[in-house]
């Protein structure tokens, strides 16, 4: 019995032997390979802005062609806004907003109605400086145009620089508050004094004729002085701070006429 056992045990075991449609490799037979099941094919349709859209989807949003200004392309800026040469800036500005919110998406479009937009609005600003500065130019062709007396009258009369003209303008405005302001204690005839010698002397300096400036300044302190006795009582009194006297209002127009005359007559 234990012969037979021993016998057995002796015995080598047989190689396991597996068959390949593919043939053997490395003495060892490959079972044959396993043909995966295929499943039923998967479809799915994507719909984005549609009514079936899921939670994670954009709803709203649709890729729809985005619309190009056809007129993006032209160089005259009256043409491309349709407006005509003549409209006003509200009309152009309605033409421009109009079409800015039709084309809104198409980057060209938008840059060529914002800068036709800012050509019109730049040349109506050159324009418009333009007649500011020929204003002078025409004033001046009125007055050569104007009749004989009229250049005359106008011929004893200059613009100075605008320096000039806001110094005296201050120094008048000085003279005007100090005489409202010691009004109560004494009258003006101090302040008078000083306006009317202020105004010879600025006179002289243009006329370098002491004499003429003398009488001319002399003259408008005392036309100064009558107008503004005769306009004054026509003032309402409510008006009138209570302080104030007739000779205090009649000093302030005539430094007024005082300033009026040292500064624009030659």
């Amino acid at each position: 019995m234990q012969a037979t056992a021993a016998l057995f045990l002796a015995r080598p075991l047989p190689q396991p032997h597996y068959r390949c449609l593919h043939g053997v490799r490395g003495g060892v037979s490959l079972p044959p390979p396993r043909r995966l099941a295929r499943g039923p094919r998967c479809s799915m349709s994507l719909s984005i802005g549609g009514s079936g859209a899921g939670a994670g989807g954009d709803r709203g949003f649709s890729y729809e062609h985005v619309p190009v200004f056809p007129r993006y392309r032209m160089r005259d800026p009256y043409k491309l806004l349709g407006v005509d040469r003549a409209a006003s800036e509200e009309e152009i500005r309605s033409a421009r907003n109009f079409l800015i919110q039709q084309y809104a998406g198409h980057e060209p479009s938008e840059e060529a109605i914002e800068g036709a937009y800012e050509k019109i609005i730049m040349k109506s600003y050159q324009q418009r400086k333009k007649t500011k500065i020929n204003l002078k130019t025409k004033l001046k062709k009125r007055v050569e145009e104007s009749p004989s007396w009229v250049k005359a009258l106008l011929g004893y009369f200059e613009v100075p620089p605008m320096d000039i003209i806001s110094r005296r303008l201050f120094f008048f405005a000085f003279i005007a508050g100090w005489s409202i302001a010691t009004s109560a204690e004494n009258g003006p005839a101090f302040q008078l004094a000083i306006s009317l010698f202020s105004c010879i002397y600025f006179l002289n300096d243009k006329m370098k004729n002491l004499m003429r400036a003398s009488t001319t300044g002399f003259g408008v302190l005392v036309g100064g002085w009558i107008i503004g006795s005769l306009l004054v009582p026509l003032i309402p009194t409510f008006i009138i701070p209570p302080s104030w006297s007739l000779e205090l209002l009649t000093s302030l127009v005539a430094y007024v006429f005082l300033f009026l005359g040292c500064t624009f007559l030659k």
